[in-house]
């Protein structure tokens, strides 16, 4: 596949992402995602030939994320430290690719915040070391919430700061405003 190819197929799938996080991919038509990334519904089925085959390569492309993300920190032990990297990490794909890290997150924000199987399942589990079954002590319900807390704060402000174009001026605060919520206390960085 040529870098273009491929390129086209990044925007198209993160485009498709955002729109799958805000309405689900039951109420998003080939219309909608045609228009969000400027093709026609012929244009879009060259490219993917379904809504189903871009679903399930937008699904790919999220589980291919949280996999790199959990796969970087994997070395690292629990702590201050592995939090901060993996919010970096999450920050920085989010800032990049900002459809992707919304329906990931979308899936950790709704009524089972531990999923099981589904996206955001290798961040919550993998990269802060929520446990997978339900929070038996106080510190782990704690622990629990501040990483859901973490990851909401996450997808809102990078959303904005794209929205903004202030990836760059925001990027700093975003890091710091998750690490807090994580119960880590760090100096802004310049």
């Amino acid at each position: 596949m040529s870098r273009f190819r491929q390129e086209a197929d990044d925007r198209i799938i993160d485009r498709a992402a955002g729109l799958f996080a805000r309405h689900g991919f039951e109420h998003t038509s080939l219309r909608e995602l045609a228009e969000a990334v400027g093709l026609s519904k012929a244009g879009l089925l060259h490219h993917f030939p379904s809504k189903e085959a871009l679903h399930e390569a937008v699904q790919a492309s999220c589980r291919d994320l949280e996999r790199r993300v959990a796969d970087a920190v994997a070395p690292l032990p629990p702590g201050p430290d592995k939090d901060r990297r993996s919010l970096e990490l999450l920050i920085d794909v989010a800032l990049d690719r900002p459809g992707l890290v919304a329906l990931a997150l979308t899936a950790v924000n709704g009524t089972d915040p531990l999923p099981e199987g589904g996206l955001g399942e290798v961040i919550v589990h993998e990269a802060f070391g929520v446990a997978r079954e339900q929070a038996d002590s106080p510190h782990e319900l704690e622990r629990a919430v501040r990483v859901v807390g973490a990851l909401t704060a996450l997808a809102v402000l990078t959303l904005l700061a794209n929205g903004a174009d202030q990836k760059t001026a925001w990027r700093p605060h975003i890091l710091s405003t998750c690490f807090d919520a994580l119960g880590h206390r760090a100096p802004l960085e310049a």
